[in-house]
């Protein structure tokens, strides 16, 4: 991973789990990697790791068995989705509209883009 310094490396991670949970790269009832597998991995402390993991399981993201490891929750996806949405709406999107506003664009401008940018992906 490539660390920004701007913002502290256990949120860091916190957004790479999540982002593997969304791309179903870890699956729901999944045993994520232990915290010294993460670690190695990613080059960083274990307890950086465990900060993390308890942040995700403070938010019902992830599930602890003792002894056993850290799993992904069954409600993890619904979760992480709302959140992220939540999240979008309150921090891009006012942005996106000062800018809109500033540039002298519409809704209905927006609404073309988003349509040409939906046919390109096909």
């Amino acid at each position: 991973m490539d660390f920004h310094k701007n913002r502290p490396i256990y949120l860091q991670i916190v957004d790479h789990i999540v982002e593997q949970i969304l791309l179903n790269k870890w699956s729901i009832g999944e045993r994520v990697p232990s915290v010294r597998e993460l670690g190695s991995h990613i080059e960083v402390n274990p307890n950086t790791v465990m900060r993390a993991y308890r942040r995700l399981e403070e938010d019902n993201i992830l599930y602890n068995l003792r002894g056993i490891g850290f799993f992904v929750s069954d409600d993890a996806s619904k979760l992480i989705m709302k959140s992220k949405k939540s999240e979008f709406l309150r921090d891009d999107v006012p942005a996106i509209f000062d800018k809109m506003e500033l540039l002298g664009l519409n809704m209905d401008t927006l609404k073309e883009e988003y349509k040409k940018y939906l046919r390109k992906k096909k």
